[in-house]
């Protein structure tokens, strides 16, 4: 069941929000609706909103495809700089 809530904001806060919204092809409630939702998840990740990109992405890399990494950028970096 949908029910109105009516909240009281500084109305640069509301514009900046709703260019937030727009963005992303959401509405302001649905902006608000998603962060109170996530609200309840402290307790459980079982119910975590994963966003659908970051979704997708999950499992390309493996830990050991970036095992050794740090190492190797400081290399690079060390180099470059000397």
């Amino acid at each position: 069941m949908e029910t109105k809530l009516t909240l009281k904001l500084d109305s640069s806060i509301i514009d900046q929000a709703k260019k937030y919204a727009y963005k992303r092809q959401k509405s302001l409630s649905g902006l608000v609706e998603d962060f109170f939702r996530g609200l309840g998840n402290d307790e459980s990740s079982n119910n975590l909103i994963i966003n659908p990109v970051v979704r997708e992405l999950s499992g390309i890399i493996t830990e050991k495809d970036i095992k050794g990494w740090e190492s190797d950028y400081s290399n690079f970096l060390e180099k470059k700089y000397e």
